[in-house]
């Protein structure tokens, strides 16, 4: 297996290609009661437009296919449902879909090799008919309208949709009732065989195991796939601007809500890791909570409370979001603008931005703590190429000089949206 390491958490992950291509991760923990286990494949709601590596047959499906997948493949021949199965046992067991993977995971402090049988055997075992497939499209079809009279969901999808034209991110990843109704078991089968197989999914465990062993146990439970040639996705040409500055909606809320987006649009694959950090940085200085513009706005009632930060980014789509409560949105963003003008004119005080970077690397250690964060970040990263233990590792090779320079190549108003959800009137 190959080992990487971090020097400066003392922290090793093993890492195993396996001959049917499936990657597993393994970062043992000494001493610790749970055990957790994390098995995803990279499809998302993204993934509508592929090629099949078998057949090279060109295929489109419909909006919320991979999520629709997720809910079906609890389900047992026997009528029996494998959530049930892993609770009766006493295990925490879920799973969920985002843009570009879907997960099943497992957290337990007993009974882990039962859990362990029942998560590899319903995974690798779809079962869809006619009927159970028919029954699914009521119960999400009763979640898409949950989401639709949801303001935070709202709020987010409006955002997305002032930022992406044709981008597949702009997708509810649920889909539509419209969409769903045409999912059938044949659909869903084909997409299980494309992107289930071992060689698109990677396993990611976490708990006081011993590599090799655990090693073992996952590879006798494989069930033998034969190899498939790399899936050829589509995507819609990259959009070099947004698709509209603001979007405003009312719904039933006591109180305005705002998230202000900045679209990535040169979207480097170069420097990921790094990039993000600096960002982080960056939204801490703006309007975290130390900042004076966050103590300003708070003092005076125009921020209800800390705004949440985030750089969400895929080789798809990247960009950044803020978002919280206020009475005055527009207001905000016309404060975070000023900030921003302001330290690109000036540059970033250094002594804030030491004190944000040693908050922001605390931050990352104390993920650490939880192997519950452990597994989901090397599961999620991995999706993207990435080692979680370079943002530690990297971590002081980002300067104020280099985060200045993200600060004027991501932070520009002509990148900049602002979805408002508006309580009725």
């Amino acid at each position: 297996m190959k080992i990487i390491e971090s020097s400066k958490i003392k922290e090793k992950a093993y890492i195993q290609k396996l001959e049917n291509g499936m990657t597993v991760i393994i970062i043992p923990r000494k001493n610790t009661k749970k055990k957790y286990i994390m098995w995803g494949t990279h499809f998302g709601s993204i993934d509508n437009h592929f090629i099949m590596p078998q057949t090279g047959e060109e295929v489109y499906i419909p909006d919320g296919v991979a999520h629709f997948l997720e809910h079906k493949m609890f389900e047992q021949p026997n009528g029996t449902n494998s959530l049930d199965t892993l609770m009766a046992l006493g295990i925490d067991a879920n799973a969920y879909t985002t843009n570009d993977h879907t997960a099943y995971l497992l957290e337990c402090t007993e009974h882990f090799y039962e859990g362990l049988d029942e998560l590899m055997d319903y995974v690798q075992n779809p079962y869809f008919t006619d009927e159970n497939v028919e029954k699914e499209k009521g119960i999400i079809g009763q979640e898409i309208n949950m989401y639709d009279d949801e303001p935070g969901w709202q709020l987010y999808m409006n955002a997305l949709n002032c930022m992406y034209k044709e981008n597949p991110i702009k997708i509810d990843i649920a889909g539509t009732i419209e969409s769903i109704s045409k999912i059938t078991p044949d659909v869903l089968y084909k997409c299980y065989h494309t992107f289930y197989h071992p060689s698109n999914m990677t396993m990611a465990i976490c708990g006081d195991f011993e590599p090799e062993e655990i090693l073992e146990e996952v590879k006798k439970r494989l069930i033998p796939k034969e190899s498939q040639g790399e899936i050829k996705r589509i995507y819609p040409a990259k959009e070099e601007k947004i698709h509209q500055k603001e979007k405003e909606v009312q719904m039933e809320v006591s109180t305005p809500m705002f998230m202000i987006g900045y679209k990535d649009i040169e979207n480097n694959t170069e420097n990921r890791i790094q990039k993000h950090i600096a960002i982080e940085i960056l939204l801490n200085m703006i309007i975290g909570k130390s900042s004076d513009l966050y103590q300003e706005l708070y003092e005076k009632g125009t921020l209800l409370a800390q705004p949440d930060l985030s750089y969400e980014f895929t080789d798809q789509y990247a960009h950044v979001l803020l978002s919280g409560l206020s009475k005055e949105p527009k207001l905000i963003k016309q404060k975070i603008d000023e900030t921003v003008n302001k330290m690109k004119e000036n540059g970033i005080e250094e002594e804030h931005f030491e004190r944000i970077k040693k908050k922001i690397y605390g931050d990352y250690v104390i993920e650490y703590n939880s192997v519950a964060e452990t597994a989901r970040m090397f599961l999620a990263d991995n999706m993207k190429q990435l080692n979680s233990f370079d943002y530690i590792e990297d971590f002081e090779t980002v300067t104020k000089e280099y985060t200045q320079e993200i600060l004027k190549d991501i932070f520009k108003e002509e990148n900049e949206i602002l979805s408002i959800v508006e309580p009725n009137k």
